[in-house]
């Protein structure tokens, strides 16, 4: 049986669950091939993957400020209310897509709503989190 190391495919579902059980992120009903150490997920939870074969079942909790910053104060940002669109609803929790001044694109979730202002939290949604990365793993192929 082939052991997951760095260069080889893996084939899994996976989950980011947050404490109180909401899931965050996952792959649903189709699971992702990904080659470890390529950095389509998070360096740490690759390095998680390391060891694990086909058929295995993980959950690895990760505490908060492992894998993400803590939330920053700084990236909460009051915004005119102007600098919106008049149709677009806005909700509070509602994440929205920005772009930086560099032309990325940053989710900020919307914090508060007012008359005026709108105030946009730009720190990652689990900035601060204690989170549970669950793992099953579908197949492992040699690096080649």
């Amino acid at each position: 049986m082939t052991t997951a190391t760095k260069g080889a495919h893996i084939e899994m579902h996976y989950r980011l669950i947050l404490e109180n059980g909401f899931v965050v992120d996952g792959t649903g009903e189709e699971p992702i091939t990904l080659e470890i150490g390529s950095g389509e997920i998070l360096p740490g939870l690759e390095d998680l993957l390391v060891g694990l074969i086909a058929g295995d079942h993980r959950e690895f909790a990760i505490e908060a400020g492992v894998m993400f910053p803590f939330r920053d104060q700084a990236a909460v940002q009051p915004m005119p209310r102007s600098q919106f669109p008049a149709d677009l609803p806005l909700e509070v929790d509602y994440i929205y897509e920005f772009n930086s001044p560099a032309g990325d694109a940053v989710p900020g979730r919307i914090e508060a709503v007012e008359d005026d202002t709108v105030t946009v939290d730009f720190n990652h949604p689990l900035a601060g989190q204690n989170f549970t990365f669950e793992v099953d793993v579908l197949s492992v192929s040699e690096p080649q």
